[in-house]
């Protein structure tokens, strides 16, 4: 193909293009006049806890499959082959978990936030220390979503980079900031299907354009792209079935367990049995998901052999590659072109939209209302929408951060779910599953994991160890190549610092949360572990007695030190309003006896239901 003709939208393409954004902002302006118009931070922030398990579900998705994933994992295909592929195993743990554990859990303690939790569990500093984290984490990887679906629009039309990261961030910001959560699910109904249809497009087209499925399969069997299953117990291989299927689990726990932006989707839908299904609901859809990205980039490497065609599109990422392939396809089919890249926007504007809603939400439930108690309802929900333009606008700021970093744009996304999600996941595990734990160990903990977390990623960063062995590009296998890579990695003795700046970033997620556990449970000892009756009925999972079911139930109390528990008691101001009861370690909360009395009308039916579930 000849590269003039690369850069090219038809009039066409960039209308099926604007008319994604027309709708999205639709969407924002059908939600800021309809219903209740956004009046309170309850609709604004927490869609009236009104929606359905499909709409959730659909998401959920979105939200995890952002334009990252579009463009990153068919050029991690193309490079590497299809051990990434792997992963999806870490899908069926990575949900079942959250639906049978998390989000039960924190569906009956009837919050808002989810750092909510860690006051009720722990005291007000751990809460915090959450926030703050949690905000870390996204407001990086929203500069990464930005950048990626801009540099497509740029390498497919020649559209100023900058220019399309401006429009990408305030049509998000706009119908974000207008119609609250109920616009970003039902926005992130629409482009699901969107992304979908792009990939599918692209796929249809580019087997066709190749030869047909056969000579797809014997161009990918003979360039060796089509990986068995790897057993190599070496945490510092980059993709193995344990490092994908094992330490995916984690990085999926991080996302779809603990983090506020799919926590807020469960918690806003109509019953705790809707939020489940939802979670459920989201496999089949990742997989499939998962499959598409996977299959296009076999599609890509048959068409190209694993030759690298980005200079041409004025870089040097492979993950151009993606965009080079897209435009080669579709070229000459018109609407198709501007279809994929109002796929890349669809994954982008869901991913983005979903971390403004969540991070105005914990700013204001977190950082604001706690300690502005006498806000009205009206003024919080302006600050509340304001929170969410000032994030977008962050947010232009870290894609620039990002065109700054070499890295595959897949990588750099999995590196800081891992660095910054892993200790977030170690503080509610911590909480949740070990009755002992106090707040004094909660805050060592997390503190301990994000050093040890940066630690390692950032010394990978520095010394470039991402593990990653490509294989030859041809369209067959170069024994020759194979083999003097093999000599080479026998004969090179890397030091012990290097082997662990070496750590697969898949292992980051696990090894992070390990730390805050073992750094939390020992401080917790050494400075008195809490005692059965000190932590908030609800915030506990009896996880050790479930385990050790075979034990009398006398004894599994006294391992345990906690007996099966009741949820949280909301009072009128909120979750984490009430008191501190005397006397309690660590500065842990008990409701009082009053508010017990002050059950919602369904209160006996939750607790009934709750501790048969135990």
């Amino acid at each position: 193909m000849d590269p003039s003709d690369q850069k090219h939208f038809s009039a066409f393409d960039y209308v099926v293009f604007a008319l994604l954004l027309a709708a999205s902002v639709g969407i924002g302006l059908y939600y800021a006049l309809s219903g209740g118009r956004q009046r309170t931070t309850q609709e604004f922030l927490m869609a009236d806890r009104s929606m359905r398990c499909l709409p959730v579900s659909l998401s959920l998705i979105a939200s995890f499959q952002s334009a990252v994933a579009i463009i990153g994992v068919p050029a991690e295909i193309y490079t590497h082959g299809t051990q990434y592929w792997f992963i999806g195993c870490a899908y069926i743990l990575g949900l079942l978990i959250p639906a049978r554990v998390f989000i039960p859990l924190l569906y009956r303690l009837n919050l808002s936030s989810a750092y909510q939790y860690l006051e009720l569990r722990f005291s007000k500093v751990v809460r915090i220390c959450g926030t703050l984290t949690f905000i870390f984490q996204m407001v990086i990887y929203m500069g990464v979503c930005v950048y990626t679906p801009a540099f497509a629009l740029n390498a497919a039309t020649g559209f100023q980079l900058w220019g399309t990261v401006m429009i990408t961030g305030l049509v998000c910001t706009l119908y974000t900031t207008l119609g609250g959560l109920k616009a970003v699910i039902w926005t992130d109904v629409f482009q699901t299907f969107v992304m979908f249809a792009g990939q599918i497009a692209v796929i249809i087209v580019g087997v066709e354009r190749t030869g047909g499925m056969s000579e797809v399969w014997r161009k990918v069997n003979d360039g060796n792209r089509l990986a068995g299953l790897d057993l190599n117990l070496d945490p510092t291989e980059r993709h193995t079935f344990w490092t994908l299927g094992v330490g995916g689990v984690f990085l999926m726990l991080s996302l779809y367990g603990v983090n506020q932006a799919q926590v807020q989707r469960y918690l806003s839908a109509r019953t705790e049995r809707e939020a489940v299904r939802s979670c459920y609901m989201v496999f089949p859809s990742l997989q499939l998901a998962l499959g598409l990205s996977c299959i296009m980039g076999l599609v890509m490497f048959a068409r190209y052999c694993g030759e690298d065609f980005s200079e041409k599109l004025g870089s040097s990422s492979r993950d151009a590659m993606v965009i080079y392939f897209v435009m080669d396809m579709l070229q000459g089919l018109p609407g198709l072109p501007g279809l994929f890249v109002a796929c890349l926007f669809s994954a982008a504007l869901s991913t983005i939209s979903s971390a403004f809603n969540s991070l105005a939400t914990v700013t204001m439930e977190d950082l604001i209302k706690p300690y502005f108690p006498s806000m009205s309802e009206e003024r919080a929900t302006l600050v509340s929408k304001a929170l969410a333009t000032s994030y977008g606008l962050l947010c232009l700021a870290m894609a620039y951060l990002t065109h700054l970093m070499g890295d595959s744009v897949l990588l750099v996304a999995l590196k800081i779910f891992g660095m910054v999600g892993g200790p977030i996941l170690g503080l509610f595990c911590l909480g949740m599953f070990f009755p002992w734990a106090n707040s004094i160990g909660a805050v060592a903990g997390l503190g301990a994991g994000l050093v040890g977390a940066l630690w390692v990623g950032i010394g990978s960063i520095v010394n470039r160890s991402s593990g990653a062995k490509r294989l030859p590009p041809s369209c067959h296998i170069n024994t020759t190549a194979a083999f003097q890579t093999a000599i080479g990695n026998v004969t090179s003795r890397p030091t012990w610092l290097h082997r662990f700046y070496s750590l697969s970033y898949m292992w980051y997620a696990g090894f992070s949360c390990l730390i805050v556990i073992l750094v939390g449970l020992i401080v917790s000892f050494l400075t008195g572990p809490m005692k059965e009756g000190e932590a908030t009925p609800g915030t506990v999972y009896p996880l050790l007695g479930k385990l050790l079911f075979f034990l009398p139930e006398h004894m599994k109390k006294k391992v345990c030190c906690v007996t099966p528990l009741r949820p949280a008691i909301p009072s009128p101001q909120g979750p984490c309003s009430h008191k501190k009861s005397n006397g309690t370690a660590s500065g842990q909360h008990t409701p009082s006896q009053q508010q017990r009395e002050r059950l919602l009308p369904d209160a006996d039916s939750r607790v009934i239901e709750y501790e048969t579930a135990v």
